[in-house]
């Protein structure tokens, strides 16, 4: 195995790795800030286009799959040609698609253009956090993901306050305009940023060896091929239980408590307020104790909340009720994308980590379309109830078989290589 240089973990977070976080908080704000407001719109994008609640799942299902298919892309890319390239990349398409949905005129219309747009989303997200990673020291990259993470929540409570004051006012169409307008912050910061040293390393060792495939190197290495596998599966119980539970919240509470709209973006506001509250102290708890106990215990927190929070809520409580929500379902994110980044060498990281994740957006796609059918025979709130065990099962995988740090996305590979899959140390 080749000697690589460790950066002292210690060391401060450099000029560079500091502006690189700037634009990846304003990029995840975009990013949670275009995903939530089709949540918070749908009540009303219901009524416009007349949709039942199959084809209102089928509205986000169908974000999912352009996030899914875009993602992986973009992960692939970002081994090519850079992370920041297609961090700049993926925020132009979504930026210039979630614009135009606010010109459609019809259902298929929304559908399509929404779904192209998922490519950027998704692209923007797991490269971003990404690129974040390759500059952060380890001893501090769980905390500074968690902060970042928040930023994707901070996106989640403009869009809710942005429903409260234009929705019942002007309607959905500007929600999904005004979006156009931190994504180009987010493209100009693009524009001063570095690719990582660890990045380019890697793709000096790739030029000293004559370049491969970087599927070749993950399913050529046992070890990297189980952990992907194990990730991918991961992803899709936690995306499921999360997408799940995010899509049709807001509706739950509209349609079976009965709160007005007002109400329900204020509600939403203040667990997404909540969430980034649990984000940030997750993130520091994962450095301090180890990434794997804190993601194992907070997703089963999780798993055991939201059936309670479902079986109890009622119109005058569920307010109180989202405050705990919103602390415990978006913690394992805090945590994942670090536990994740850090299980593969850099030559394969984008590819590796955005197929896994991404791939794992096949239980986002299905959860919103399976709780609409369940819900048409039985009831929003039994349909969500079962979101609990798709939580359990995100944690208890990691728990058992994957270990946490077996590199470190910082580190710089001095040495050419022939298998650059495994080429880097193992973080102590």
């Amino acid at each position: 195995m080749a000697t690589a240089t460790i950066l002292n973990a210690k060391e401060p977070i450099s000029r560079m790795g500091m502006l690189v976080t700037l634009t990846t908080f304003i990029v995840l704000v975009c990013d949670g800030l275009d995903l939530q407001l089709l949540a918070l719109a749908l009540p009303v994008l219901m009524d416009h286009f007349h949709l039942n609640k199959v084809l209102a799942g089928l509205t986000s299902t169908g974000t999912l799959v352009g996030m899914l298919f875009g993602g992986i892309l973009a992960g692939w890319l970002s081994d090519r040609w850079g992370r920041v390239r297609v961090v700049a990349y993926s925020v132009v398409v979504f930026a210039i698609g979630n614009s135009l949905l606010a010109f459609t005129q019809n259902f298929w219309q929304f559908a399509i253009v929404r779904f192209c747009s998922g490519f950027g989303m998704a692209g923007a997200y797991s490269v971003s956090l990404m690129l974040a990673c390759e500059y952060i020291p380890t001893s501090r990259r769980n905390f500074v993901l968690g902060v970042l993470q928040s930023g994707w929540s901070i996106g989640y409570i403009v869009a809710a306050l942005l429903t409260v004051y234009i929705l019942p006012k002007w309607g959905w169409r500007p929600l999904f305009f005004i979006s156009f307008v931190p994504a180009v912050l987010a493209f100009i910061l693009t524009r001063f940023c570095e690719e990582p040293p660890s990045w380019r390393a890697a793709q000096q060792t790739q030029s000293a060896v004559g370049r491969s495939s970087e599927w070749a190197n993950i399913f050529s290495d046992k070890r990297a091929r189980t952990y992907f596998f194990l990730w991918l599966i991961t992803s899709f119980f936690l995306q499921a239980g999360f997408y799940g539970a995010g899509t049709w919240m807001p509706t739950y509470i509209v349609k079976e408590l009965g709160v007005n709209l007002k109400s329900m973006g204020w509600f939403i506001a203040m667990s997404y307020t909540m969430m980034v509250v649990g984000k940030v102290i997750a993130g520091w708890l994962g450095d301090r104790f180890g990434r794997k106990i804190v993601y194992v215990l907070f997703g089963l927190g999780t798993a055991a909340a939201i059936p309670l929070i479902m079986h109890y809520a009622t119109a005058s409580s569920i307010a109180y009720y989202l405050l705990v929500f919103g602390f415990l379902y978006g913690t394992p994110f805090a945590i994942v994308n670090t536990y994740m980044n850090e299980s593969f060498a850099t030559s394969v990281r984008g590819t590796a980590v955005a197929t896994a994740y991404n791939a794992g957006r096949i239980g986002s796609i299905i959860a919103p379309v399976a709780i609409g059918m369940v819900a048409t025979s039985f009831s929003l709130s039994y349909a969500l109830a079962f979101l609990g065990a798709m939580y359990a099962l995100s944690a208890v995988l990691p728990g058992l078989f994957i270990p946490e740090k077996m590199y470190d996305p910082k580190a710089v590979d001095k040495a050419p290589v022939a298998n650059a899959s495994c080429s880097e140390v193992e973080s102590p």
